[in-house]
């Protein structure tokens, strides 16, 4: 029988959980299961760190209405029809009033009114509504058009680790120190690190992108074990630089979002010093990263106090040859792109100069 409603205060609002006790996560050898309240009272306890991450912004939703169990697949297209979770771009019907919106346009040129978090209860309501994992645009909406955020996503392969995303993000933090910018680096809830840097919003989406390809490219020169390489049979055992995170309607998990893996793993903020010692990310997770927050501060505090200028990346950008690389799948053909076909299966007489399959191919 399932358990009765019950009653969170979220910031002051009183926010009505149903079914509490709904098992989110299963137990694990080291933490214990997590439920439908504890999900929504996580939260609220990390309210300063995940509202650093959501205010203003347009989110998406990442949502596990059945919990997280082994097998469960999150769709990611329409051929996903039966998964077990599925991303939520679009305001649901029946929000309450203080769950507002922004007006996002994605790349097919079709607009929709995305969810735009302005106090806690906002994401404590999410979590309530099956959400567990909350994906932001790197833009206010205010101006959601022109980005505030680049992300640099340090990708592990197949037979690389953290700790080899950790060895590369300390040396993208000295790249960063040279190009007269300042980054926030998080673990990103599973193998991978994020390193997030404020910007003036005064670039698009595509030049935030170039500037994302810049710095990978420039990383691939100042150290081994890294690849900017769009094609997965091309990049080896190394970390991959995902310029595409930078691409319009591309977010990542943001600073204090949960992730769908056993233990109810956290995208945690980290001071520099911390990263090269953390030996397993999992130790931030929703039993732990309150605690942290509360006691240590998060170490996003400042990262609104330290806008940057993308025109050092820019400028790299030009000197590297300005050359584009693949769009992600769904988007439409893009100025200069290559061809959107893997190497192995590319012929080369089927593609002009320009990257257009030729006709009659």
């Amino acid at each position: 029988m399932p358990s009765p409603a019950t009653e969170v205060d979220a910031g002051g609002r009183s926010l009505r959980v149903s079914s509490p006790d709904r098992v989110i996560y299963e137990a694990t050898a080291t933490t214990g299961e997590v439920t439908k309240l504890q999900v929504v009272e996580y939260y609220v306890a990390v309210e300063d760190g995940i509202m650093r991450a959501l205010r203003e912004r347009p989110t998406a939703l990442e949502r596990w209405p059945k919990g997280v169990r082994e097998g469960m697949r999150l769709a990611t297209g329409y051929q996903d029809r039966d998964a077990d979770a599925f991303y939520q771009k679009r305001m649901m019907k029946g929000a309450p009033s203080y769950v507002e919106s922004a007006t996002v346009t994605f790349p097919s040129g079709r607009t929709a009114e995305e969810m735009c978090p302005t106090e806690v209860a906002v994401p404590a309501w999410a979590a309530q509504m099956g959400a567990i994992t909350f994906h932001p645009w790197p833009c206010r909406r205010d101006d959601v058009d022109h980005p505030d955020e680049l992300r640099i996503d340090l990708d592990p392969q197949p037979g690389t680790d953290f700790a080899d995303a950790a060895r590369v993000a300390m040396v993208a933090r000295d790249l960063l120190t040279d190009l007269g910018m300042t980054g926030f680096p998080k673990t990103s809830g599973n193998r991978g690190v994020h390193i997030y840097v404020r910007i003036e919003p005064r670039w698009e989406f595509v030049d935030v992108r170039h500037a994302a390809i810049a710095f990978g490219r420039e990383l691939e020169k100042r150290t081994d074990g890294v690849t900017t390489a769009w094609w997965k049979e091309e990049r080896g055992e190394r970390i991959f630089v995902d310029f595409n995170q930078n691409s319009r309607d591309r977010t990542i998990a943001s600073a204090y979002s949960l992730r769908p893996k056993p233990g109810a793993p956290v995208s945690t903020p980290l001071h520099w010093d911390e990263l090269p010692e953390v030996r397993d990310p999992r130790v931030f997770n929703l039993f732990t990263v309150p605690d942290r927050l509360r006691d240590q501060g998060d170490p996003h505090a400042a990262i609104d106090d330290h806008p940057c200028s993308l025109e050092p990346l820019l400028e790299l950008f030009v000197e590297q040859g300005s050359v584009e690389m693949p769009y992600p799948p769904d988007y439409p053909k893009m100025p200069g792109e290559p061809p959107r076909v893997q190497p192995s299966k590319k012929v080369a007489s089927h593609w002009d100069e320009h990257g257009n399959r030729v006709e009659g191919t």
